[in-house]
């Protein structure tokens, strides 16, 4: 039976083989957000894919988000990275929404009016994302101001609003002081660094943010006060993992169909056959499909188990942690098996490689996927190094 699910991913791909992929060498080259791509997804009725239904959402799981950030991802995987933590973010405040919190950011989220994102990591804190030490003060009751910085937020400057977590000013090192806020985009206060210019992910705008005694009172709290670690561990790292991993399985299946097109359509003038002709050939592309399939086999598992409340996150942090590997290692030997002319600085595969890069540090890094993996295992508490 046709579902409405693959109606939706029929959606997802026609705005992503025209509006996106128009824009996708652009967006790399001038290092320049994806907004007609993403306005083109929020146009379309995608703004609120992860929002429940009873809140005006599509009501899309980790599963579904995976599909659409893949689709996405085969044509522009910064496009693909800043829609993700846009659902991210989504499923963050509607988590534990109040009616407030629904009228002024659920309901412009889902009627396509309003781009929200995440804004959790620190410099001095690094892929420890949940460990912040931005402060929000008690001013009188109910209103607070928040000062310090945040680094490497996805949309800066662009979104209209953003998950950011703080501690309480009182709060000693125990963490059930960490809280979760919306900090609109256009509040006094909030002050951005330089535009981003990366080695790849050139355009997902992952700028610095300020937060110079930016006022919020208690209505733009998520949840109960003290509530960040359950949000970081129950909603943030499945659908932000998820997010990365789905953008990432589709670069490397752009990347697989760039090699497959490169060595079936480049000959030899001494024989006239193609490169594909070579068994050598022929058994490296075996290789590269194992590790795109068993890794989009993992991915698949491990959001079909979460949404149904049938997994642990341990199959969650490996797939992010085994997309990384994989990706990087497709695309690094499809620039060996196309040869020289994949290094040339308008390649696909040039790109692709940037932009595969940063897939091993975007927190929770590989190293501390594979940690958590192991202490999960071992019935080890995770956030500890005991």
């Amino acid at each position: 039976m046709y579902s409405e699910t693959s109606k939706l991913l029929e959606k997802v791909e026609e705005i992503s083989r025209t509006v996106i992929a128009a824009n996708a060498v652009k967006t790399d080259k001038n290092a320049e957000w994806p907004e007609e791509g993403i306005r083109a997804l929020l146009s379309a009725g995608l703004g609120g894919l992860t929002v429940p239904l009873e809140y005006g959402g599509l009501g899309h799981g980790t599963e579904t988000l995976a599909k659409v950030c893949e689709i996405i991802g085969q044509y522009c995987a910064s496009t693909s990275i800043c829609y993700g933590m846009h659902c991210v973010g989504s499923a963050v405040i509607a988590s534990k929404v109040t009616s407030y919190q629904q009228e002024n950011y659920l309901t412009p989220i889902c009627e396509g009016k309003h781009i929200t994102s995440l804004s959790l990591s620190e410099v001095d804190s690094g892929s420890h994302f949940y460990l912040p030490e931005t402060k929000m003060i008690s001013t009188t009751d109910g209103e607070y101001v928040i000062k310090g910085a945040k680094s490497f937020a996805t949309n800066g400057g662009y979104a209209d609003s953003y998950v950011v977590s703080v501690v309480a000013d009182e709060a000693n090192e125990s963490t059930g002081r960490f809280n979760c806020i919306i900090v609109r985009g256009d509040s006094a206060g909030v002050e951005w660094g330089p535009k981003w210019y990366g080695l790849g992910m050139r355009g997902n705008s992952s700028r610095n943010l300020s937060l110079n005694n930016v006022k919020i009172s208690d209505r733009d709290i998520l949840g109960n006060v003290g509530d960040q670690i359950w949000y970081i561990f129950n909603i943030i790292t499945p659908y932000f993992l998820t997010a990365i991993t789905g953008a990432y399985l589709g670069l490397g299946r752009a990347a697989i169909e760039e090699i497959k097109d490169h060595i079936m359509q480049r000959k030899f003038s001494y024989n006239d056959k193609t490169i594909a002709s070579s068994s050598v050939i022929q058994h490296k592309m075996g290789v590269l499909w194992a590790k795109y399939v068993r890794t989009k086999a993992l991915i698949y598992y491990s959001t079909q188990n979460y949404d149904k409340g049938e997994s642990t996150h341990v199959d969650l942090f490996s797939a992010k942690a085994e997309v990384a590997d994989s990706i990087i290692d497709i695309v690094n030997e499809g620039m060996t098996l196309c040869g020289g002319s994949t290094y040339r600085e308008d390649s696909n595969l040039n790109r692709m490689l940037r932009d595969a890069r940063a897939a091993h540090i975007m927190s929770p890094t590989t190293d501390m996927l594979r940690i958590w993996t192991g202490r999960s295992i071992l019935d080890l508490p995770l956030l500890t190094d005991s």
